[in-house]
């Protein structure tokens, strides 16, 4: 809970992870040079990205040629963004994070988050994981407009939920003229969609845990409480006795006994349904 249920789908989860617990819970204390060097030496503690060695804790020094993002074959290349020249690297920085550690703007903390991103990631300072800093930054400034370094959502989860099109927002915005409406914009709406995701998974995680408060004292076999937790979860389709003897790996009898002492204890309901369209249901109760 503490990063916002971070997307698991992450090869660098743990460095991530690492990043964005510093970032997010000491948000009060000033985003340096170091820190950033700090960062990206924690999402590449063995120095490569994948196969290719890559700078770590340094600004990249484009020795093998102007840092560009690219997409497709070999010959085929579409250059989506060519970042500035590494020699202006220190004083783009140093620009940089006077403004964000900057009181002085009174801009909007939510703004500032979204301005932050855009322009550390259009900076592009690193040689790999420019995205991922860039995120930690906007979380960062969000935990500071909250005052608090708790965490129930994670806009860098939902960004890479919703990569495709924050690549398509990042590239136009970035290949346009000095107007970032439409990045803040999306921006702000992709921020909305996190924390109505956030509400929903606690909301879910209330709801098992109220669930099983009313069973906390109730003896319950091995059977029961794997089926119970596979309903709580999202279970596809409708239970029945043949996929309760399944997923338990026992037989027709022995799922028909769990099921109806779940009946009894008003864990289950059986619903509407007859004959083969028999099929159970949790109950369940507002505490």
């Amino acid at each position: 809970m503490d990063i916002g249920a971070l997307a698991p789908v992450d090869r660098h989860v743990e460095g991530i992870v690492e990043v964005m617990l510093d970032a997010t819970q000491n948000c009060a204390k000033p985003l340096t040079v170091k820190r950033l060097h700090a960062w990206h030496g924690s999402l590449f503690p063995t120095g490569r990205s994948g196969m290719a060695k890559i700078r770590v804790a340094k600004w990249r020094d484009d020795s093998l040629g102007p840092m560009q993002v690219i997409s497709g074959p070999v010959g085929k290349e579409k250059i989506h963004y060519r970042a500035p020249p590494a020699e202006r690297l220190s004083d783009e920085i140093r620009r940089f994070l006077m403004w964000f550690e900057s009181f002085e703007d009174e801009l909007d903390g939510v703004i500032k988050a979204g301005l932050a991103h855009l322009w550390l990631v259009t900076i592009h300072p690193f040689d790999d994981g420019n995205g991922r800093i860039a995120r930690a930054v906007g979380d960062m400034a969000l935990a500071r407009s909250e005052r608090t370094h708790q965490r129930f959502y994670s806009l860098s989860s939902q960004i890479q939920l919703e990569r495709s099109g924050y690549y398509d927002i990042l590239e136009k915005t970035q290949k346009g003229d000095l107007d970032v409406t439409e990045w803040l914009l999306w921006f702000l709406v992709c921020l909305d969609r996190s924390i109505r995701r956030a509400d929903d998974t606690l909301s879910a995680v209330m709801e098992k845990a109220r669930f099983w408060d009313r069973f906390s004292e109730t003896k319950l076999n091995e059977r029961q409480v794997k089926v119970l937790n596979r309903l709580l979860d999202g279970f596809e389709g409708n239970l029945t006795t043949s996929k309760w003897a399944k997923l338990c790996n026992c037989s027709q009898d022995t799922a028909y006994r769990d099921i109806l002492s779940l009946v009894e204890l008003d864990a289950l309901k059986k619903s509407d349904g007859a004959g083969r369209n028999t099929h159970y249901v949790l109950v369940s109760k507002d505490i």
